[in-house]
C-alpha cells in the first residue's frame, strides 16, 4: 500500500522550516486570505495590515511537494518560477474607500453653535448694559426730583420760558372748554334742526288732508322748511368751526406740549448729572476720583447739548404756534359770528354768502348714507 499523497509547504518566515498537511495548508492559506481582507477593508488598519505582510509566509520561498513521505525531489515545483508574489499589497487601495467626513461635519456643527453662542451672549451683554444704564439714570433723575421737591436741590429755572409754557397750558385748556361747548351746542342745533324737518313734514301731510286748514299748514310747512334749510347751513359752518378748533387745540398744541414734556425731562436729567459732577468734585481728588469726574464731566455735557437743544426748539415752536393760534382763531371766529348773526337775522343770502366766502361745502342730504348698491 502507498501512503496519501501529501502536500507539503516548508515555511522559511524566521529562518526555521516546518512540515504542513494538506488541510493545514489550505486552511491557513484561507484564514491568511481573510484576515488580509479584513484588515484592508477598515479605514484605520494600514500599519496593522503593513505588518502581517512583513511577517507572515513568503509564499515566494515556498515549494510544492508532490507524492509520498519518500519521494524524491524530481516532484518538487518550486514557486518561485511564478511570476509575481501570490498575495501582493495594494497601497492604493485604502485610497479607494471613502471615508465620510465626520469629523469635519461635528467641527463645522460645532463651531456654528459657537457663534451662535457668541452671538446670543453679545446680545444679552448688550441689554445687560442698556439695563444698568437706564436703571442708573433714573436713580439720578430720580434723587433730582425728590431734592427739588423738598428744597433742598437746586434747579436751572428759564422765567420767561417756563412763563410762556403755562400761557400755553392755560390757554389750551380754555380752548378745550371752547371745543366742548360748541360740539355740544352743534348736538342740540342738529337735534333742532332734525325736529323741524319733521315738524314742516307734518304740516305739508296735514296740509294735504284738511282742506279747511290747507293754507295754514302750508305756510307752516314753508317756514319750518326753510329754517331746516338755513339750520343745516349752519351747522355746515359750525362743524367748520369745531373741526379747525380741534385741530388747532389736539394737534398744532398737543404738539408743542410734547417738546415742552422732553425738555422738562432733558432739563432734570442736566441738573441730575451737573449735581453729581459738583458732588464729586467737592470730594477727595484721587486717581479714583479723577476718573469718575472725568466720567461726570463727558455725561454732563452730553445733557447739557441735550438741554439747549431742545430749549431752542422749544422757543421756536411757541412763536410758530402763537402766530399761528391767531390767524386760524381770526378767521375762525369772524365766520362763527356772521354764519350765527345771519341765521338768526333770517338773512339765507348772507349765510349762503359766509360759506362761499369761506369755502366750505355742504354735503348733500343723505351723503353720509351707504348707496343701495353698499347695503347687506
Amino acid at each position: 500500500m502507498n501512503k496519501a499523497a501529501t502536500m507539503e509547504i516548508p515555511i522559511n518566515s524566521n529562518g526555521d522550516t516546518g512540515t504542513l498537511t494538506e488541510d493545514d495548508s489550505l486552511e491557513q492559506a484561507a484564514k491568511l486570505q481573510w484576515s488580509l481582507e479584513e484588515k484592508v477593508g477598515s479605514s484605520t488598519s494600514t500599519m496593522d495590515l503593513q505588518q502581517v505582510m512583513v511577517s507572515g509566509p513568503n509564499l515566494n520561498e515556498t515549494s510544492i511537494v508532490s507524492g509520498g513521505y519518500g519521494g524524491t525531489a524530481e516532484g518538487i515545483i518550486p514557486t518561485s518560477s511564478i511570476k509575481g508574489p501570490a498575495v501582493r499589497y495594494n497601497a492604493e487601495f485604502n485610497k479607494r474607500i471613502p471615508v465620510t467626513g465626520i469629523g469635519s461635519n461635528m467641527h463645522h456643527s460645532s463651531s456654528s453653535s459657537s457663534v451662535a453662542d457668541e452671538g446670543s451672549r453679545g446680545v444679552a451683554v448688550e441689554k445687560l448694559d442698556f439695563v444698568k444704564k437706564w436703571g442708573l439714570n433714573t436713580y439720578k433723575c430720580t434723587k433730582q426730583m425728590i431734592s427739588e421737591r423738598f428744597g433742598r436741590g437746586s434747579r436751572t429755572v428759564d422765567l420767561e420760558l417756563e412763563a410762556q409754557i403755562e400761557v400755553l397750558r392755560d390757554t389750551k385748556r380754555k380752548y378745550e372748554s371752547v371745543l366742548r361747548l360748541a360740539r355740544a351746542l352743534t348736538n342740540h342745533f342738529y337735534s333742532m334742526v332734525q325736529t323741524q324737518h319733521a315738524l314742516g313734514d307734518t304740516f305739508a301731510d296735514l296740509s294735504q288732508k284738511s282742506p279747511e286748514l290747507r293754507d295754514e299748514f302750508g305756510y307752516n310747512a314753508e317756514t319750518q322748511k326753510l329754517l331746516c334749510k338755513n339750520g343745516e347751513t349752519l351747522l355746515g359752518a359750525i362743524n367748520f368751526f369745531v373741526s379747525s378748533v380741534n385741530t388747532l387745540v389736539n394737534k398744532t398744541m398737543e404738539d408743542t406740549l410734547q417738546t415742552i414734556k422732553l425738555y422738562e425731562n432733558a432739563r432734570l436729567e442736566f441738573d441730575a448729572y451737573r449735581a453729581d459732577l459738583e458732588e464729586l468734585s467737592l470730594g477727595p481728588r484721587d486717581a479714583v476720583t479723577m476718573v469718575r469726574i472725568d466720567g461726570a464731566q463727558a455725561q454732563y455735557q452730553v445733557h447739557k447739548d441735550k438741554y439747549e437743544r431742545l430749549r431752542s426748539d422749544v422757543v421756536i415752536k411757541l412763536k410758530f404756534l402763537e402766530e399761528n393760534k391767531v390767524k386760524v382763531m381770526h378767521k375762525q371766529l369772524l365766520l362763527f359770528h356772521n354764519a350765527i348773526s345771519a341765521y338768526f337775522a333770517g338773512n339765507q343770502q348772507q349765510l349762503e354768502q359766509t360759506l362761499k366766502q369761506f369755502n366750505i361745502k355742504l354735503k348733500p342730504p343723505g351723503a353720509d348714507k351707504p348707496s343701495w348698491l353698499e347695503e347687506p
